[in-house]
């Protein structure tokens, strides 16, 4: 592709179209101006940390007319911002079911611990929900196929929170690769942070009871019933595999999800996955402080994924190599060696909140057109499927052979266990 019609090509799809460079703000005003006809109705599932009003509850602002949250604190703070800042109140609840069964709600934005993913998400699309859930889509493989089917025979928008793939510069940095700008892609190299669980727990807690106005039972739901802990929920919940899958499924949820679209392996995956982890010694939390993951392509591309504890944010990101250099993408910016293979791009500014206004906006305008969104559902589940089975590999400690086609470990029936999981009644996915 030469200089100028790449240049031209850039500009029409990465800069193009409505609400590009607004801020935040500007967003919320431009939406409030929507006819009440035309509003799309959003209950809120989950408004704590990413849910809440610092996070999701920030760029759905205009659109909320339903919070639910297990924990009455967390309610009780999105109920007032809320109305601060929307001007408006809405059904409150501590029970998801009733956002499913309103039929003043168009869609719900599920923003739970790891574990009730699958089951909120098919249960809402039953209900006739559009849903945005936030990653990673699937606490284990087999979730996957079963959410796309229940999206899929009800006609469902499923929109994975991957914003990443809203944001300019991944755009920018997937459709130089895919423009051959680096000729034949044949590394991959992503690198993630080490857990953050002591920053935010300290140390070690004893077991307690749950405080008043959290319902820690139906809080763990499908997973399996242990006593609480303050240091294993809420933000914590990540570094449990109850609950979640560490860093990988955290930040690689993004990351790897961008090493997919820029392979355009959005509808494959690996054929494997190999590597090693260390873990913090003295047991505080049960995933990874460190991890080297080693993917194969059927085409040959090889993806190394790190997990390196003290990685600065600008050091977090995804990087191609091709024959002619390379080309690093992290949120803020795009580095490419040798510099020169960006003298003719023309290269937009990178905002903070932009991924995240452009990636709700894309779910909203779906919900309108019945399109698939940026980063649909069968996106979400193949980018979580990566994360998992590096999770797999350095928790058995072997090389994984995958079907990408079959969606299956080749090979070894014991590592294929860890492809599903046992749920905790009556919290069955179906």
């Amino acid at each position: 592709m030469s200089h100028l019609s790449r240049r031209n090509f850039l500009k029409k799809s990465v800069f193009g179209g409505l609400f590009m460079g607004l801020s935040a703000k500007s967003y919320r005003s431009t939406f409030a101006a929507v006819p009440p006809s035309e509003r799309v109705r959003i209950g809120m599932i989950g408004v704590g940390n990413q849910g809440g009003p610092r996070n999701n509850m920030k760029y759905f602002l205009n659109n909320i007319d339903a919070l639910c949250d297990l924990d009455q604190n967390y309610l009780a703070e999105a109920g007032a911002f809320l109305q601060k800042n929307a001007n408006r109140s809405s059904m409150m609840t501590d029970d998801y079911r009733r956002l499913l069964d309103s039929k003043d709600l168009d869609a719900v934005v599920v923003t739970v611990p790891d574990q009730w993913h699958a089951k909120m998400t098919v249960e809402a699309c039953k209900a006739g929900k559009d849903v945005y859930c936030e990653k990673p889509l699937t606490l284990v493989v087999g979730e996957g196929p079963v959410m796309i089917d229940a999206a899929r025979k009800n006609n469902r928008v499923v929109q994975t929170g991957t914003m990443q793939r809203s944001g300019k510069e991944f755009k920018l940095a997937v459709e130089l690769v895919q423009s051959g700008l680096l000729g034949k892609v044949h590394t991959v190299n992503v690198t993630l942070p080490g857990p953050n669980w002591i920053a935010r727990a300290g140390k070690p807690v004893p077991n307690s009871t749950p405080p008043q106005g959290f319902d820690f039972d139906r809080w763990l739901g499908p997973a399996p019933l242990r006593p609480y802990n303050k240091n294993r929920v809420h933000y914590l919940f990540r570094f449990f595999w109850d609950y979640s899958g560490g860093q990988q499924t955290n930040f690689g949820a993004h990351h790897l999800d961008i090493a997919q679209w820029g392979l355009g392996m959005d509808d494959s995956g690996p054929v494997s996955a190999e590597g090693s982890a260390v873990f913090n010694p003295d047991g505080w939390y049960e995933t990874p402080d460190s991890t080297d993951i080693k993917y194969t392509y059927d085409n040959g591309v090889v993806l190394n994924c790190r997990q390196n504890p003290g990685t600065k944010s600008k050091k977090q990101g995804t990087e191609f190599v091709g024959d002619k250099g390379s080309l690093f993408v992290y949120r803020g910016g795009i580095i490419a060696n040798p510099p020169e293979l960006l003298k003719s791009v023309e290269m937009p500014q990178f905002a903070s909140r932009y991924a995240n206004i452009a990636h709700v906006n894309n779910f909203i305008d779906c919900i309108k057109t019945r399109k698939k969104p940026a980063a649909d559902i069968s996106i979400g589940h193949r980018s979580a499927t990566v994360c998992h089975l590096g999770n797999i590999a350095v928790r058995t400690g072997k090389k994984i052979n995958w079907d990408p086609k079959k969606e299956t470990i080749v090979g070894d029936a014991e590592a294929a266990k860890w492809l599903t999981k046992e749920y905790r009644k009556p919290y069955d996915i179906v």
